[in-house]
């Protein structure tokens, strides 16, 4: 009988199998594709502050966001969308010599540019809907204070909490490739995204969207009084850069090297150098 699921052994191949499928789209689907996962992510960053904004207890709101947030990345493996820091994983065939340098940049590239233009988009979207009327502007309120703290991340603080991140969606990405039915995949998916959010670590197209949307929301006097925070320690342009940068740097690090190349010298290059070695053993015996 045929197992439930992939074998640990099993996964390495089928995340090669799939950076080559990734590699092989063109610009025009990477770029479409890229945008669905930006509105995907964006979509459950703002379901998980709706639902835990007027929480008081903060462990208790954070695990409310958490259980909701995960709604983003299970569209992307359900639906199929090119998702940046999932994508990390395609340094695996990289690795494998089944793709070049120059198409895992070019991935890279052209889908976070597109995971950067649907975030903006369904922030810019979330703050004409009037989602953030909620609660007198309360939600309105908290958001600007979010992405103002994000903003505010010293570099190490946010490269260190952006690499526990990733680790955490790259072994959901890696994982729920071992599923081979709908409900395994969200089932394998949920919690470590529940568990990254819960513990408040940095995405950083997550990010894109929170910064996007409280940038947006400060121009509301209603929103930026609610907010509690004086115009200066709002998020700016300047903010978001700095909190995108070393963000997206620790999640390359988290996925490239904690998740992908740690699983390919596990699975694929020691058991290879063992053969080798073996080989030679033999042919030594031999002669």
């Amino acid at each position: 009988m045929e197992s439930g699921m992939l074998k640990p052994t099993e996964l390495c191949d089928a995340s090669i199998g799939g950076g080559c499928g990734k590699a092989k789209l063109t610009v025009l689907q990477q770029t479409v594709l890229g945008i669905m996962a930006g509105i995907f992510i964006a979509l459950g960053g703002a379901a998980s502050a709706v639902a835990s904004h007027s929480v008081t207890n903060v462990g208790l709101a954070k695990f409310v966001g958490g259980a909701i947030f995960p709604v983003g990345l299970i569209l992307v493996i359900i639906c199929g969308a090119e998702l940046f820091t999932g994508n990390c994983l395609m340094v695996v065939p990289l690795m494998d010599k089944k793709i070049s340098f120059k198409d895992l940049i070019r991935n890279w590239v052209v889908v976070y540019i597109g995971n950067f233009i649907g975030s903006v988009l369904l922030a810019f979207l979330v703050f004409e809907s009037g989602m953030l009327t909620m609660s007198s502007g309360k939600l309105g309120g908290t958001v600007i204070k979010v992405a103002s703290t994000k903003a505010g991340l010293p570099f190490a603080t946010a490269f260190a909490s952006a690499i526990l991140c990733n680790l955490l969606v790259c072994l959901a990405v890696w994982g729920a490739a071992a599923a081979k039915d709908v409900v395994g995949k969200i089932a394998i998916a949920w919690f470590p995204i529940m568990a990254f959010v819960t513990c408040g670590f940095e995405h950083c197209v997550a990010n894109m969207y929170f910064l996007m949307v409280g940038l947006f929301a400060k121009s509301n006097p209603v929103f930026a009084q609610a907010s509690g925070l004086t115009p200066d320690k709002m998020v700016n342009g300047s903010g978001i850069i700095h909190n995108l940068i070393p963000v997206t740097l620790g999640n390359m690090v988290g996925g490239v090297i904690l998740v992908g190349f740690t699983y390919y010298i596990a699975y694929k290059y020691a058991p290879a150098l063992s053969e080798k070695s073996k080989s030679n053993l033999t042919q030594a015996n031999v002669n």
